[in-house]
């Protein structure tokens, strides 16, 4: 048998910018991170890497994951599997074949290993969905010797759609990380993506623009309005945190989402106009390239109760019907 780390080509990791420039497999650089509030450190969200994919091609039947944890930590609003799991796809990206999770056994072991059967030994593209919730140290595929290896299949939109915004764009509170709307929608684009959702945090802090404005991007979705501790503000910081990006990204493709959690957040029609006011002074001052998804389309009506655990977090139901919503704004975009 040989193992490949996430580190060795030909295999390659998806949706961590940082970690192809660096070789560090973090969201966040330190001078970035010391700019922002002490949560990004805190709560380890600078350092793990949501929506990162380790992605290679083979005609191994046979595939063992192992996974190395730094951290491990409990989340009440998800399981192991979604929070520490790992999902092995094969095949074409758009019609991909599920294999199964990879998580630890309990929150004692700091390791997990899971090993797969493809069932061809046809040259296939493997996709690895990684943890959402943790710091990995490593992340092992051992194959067979005689296993052919190679580079991935670009994506059709090699240009990634990079995600800002809060838990709910982080992945919570769906059952795999397979299932975030942000995995959902690109997968069904066949795009690239990088996931900048950060739990408890997304303030629409200008360092932060300032960092997303250093990444190659074919769209930015702008998400965080749920973090925010009130409505004014995100008054004070949506329209400033939106000129900020404008300004290094004149014809960037912006979309504007507001919340989900409609009916159970005190202030959610004002926020909401909030996010309209810089959608539409934008538009006012002849910005072609800016959309605006209201909150309380994403779900249909009678759906909202199923497709949220927690009046805040939607579930696997709440994450598909986002993503069937968004789906046909961002094909629009990148199919011009």
């Amino acid at each position: 048998m040989k193992t490949y780390t996430f580190r060795d080509a030909p295999l390659y990791v998806f949706g961590a910018p940082l970690f192809q420039k660096t070789g560090i497999f973090h969201r966040l650089p330190e001078d970035v991170v010391k700019q922002l509030p002490p949560c990004y450190t805190e709560w380890i969200i600078s350092r793990r890497v949501p929506g990162a994919r380790l992605c290679f091609r083979t005609d191994a039947q046979e595939i063992t994951l192992r996974i190395s944890y730094e951290t491990m930590s409990l989340d009440l609003g998800m399981s192991m599997y979604a929070a520490q799991g790992a999902n092995v796809f094969v095949g074409p990206r758009k019609e991909m074949r599920y294999l199964g999770v990879v998580a630890p056994q309990n929150y004692d072991v700091r390791e997990a290993t899971g090993t797969f059967n493809k069932k061809n030994a046809d040259m296939e593209d493997v996709t690895i969905y990684l943890p959402r919730n943790e710091v990995l140290t490593n992340v092992e595929v051992i194959l067979p010797d005689e296993a052919r290896v190679e580079a991935p299949t670009p994506y059709t939109h090699s240009t990634p759609i990079l995600f800002y915004g809060n838990s709910v764009t982080e992945g919570g509170c769906c059952s795999k990380p397979s299932l975030a709307y942000t995995a959902l929608v690109s997968r069904w684009l066949d795009s690239d993506f990088i996931n900048f959702g950060f739990s408890g945090a997304a303030n629409g802090e200008l360092a932060m623009a300032d960092h997303i404005n250093t990444i190659d991007k074919s769209v930015l979705v702008m998400d965080y309005d749920y973090n925010a501790p009130d409505a004014e503000h995100l008054r004070r910081t949506h329209a400033p945190f939106f000129r900020r990006i404008r300004e290094k990204n004149p014809t960037l493709p912006v979309i504007f989402m507001s919340a989900s959690n409609v009916g159970w957040c005190p202030d959610d029609v004002e926020r909401r106009e909030v996010i309209l006011e810089t959608y539409n002074a934008a538009r006012a001052a002849g910005d072609e390239n800016v959309y605006f998804i209201n909150g309380a389309d994403l779900w249909r009506p009678g759906d909202p109760a199923d497709c949220n655990s927690d009046c805040c977090h939607p579930h696997d139901l709440g994450m598909f019907r986002t993503a069937q919503v968004l789906y046909p704004v961002l094909d629009k975009i990148l199919n011009k």
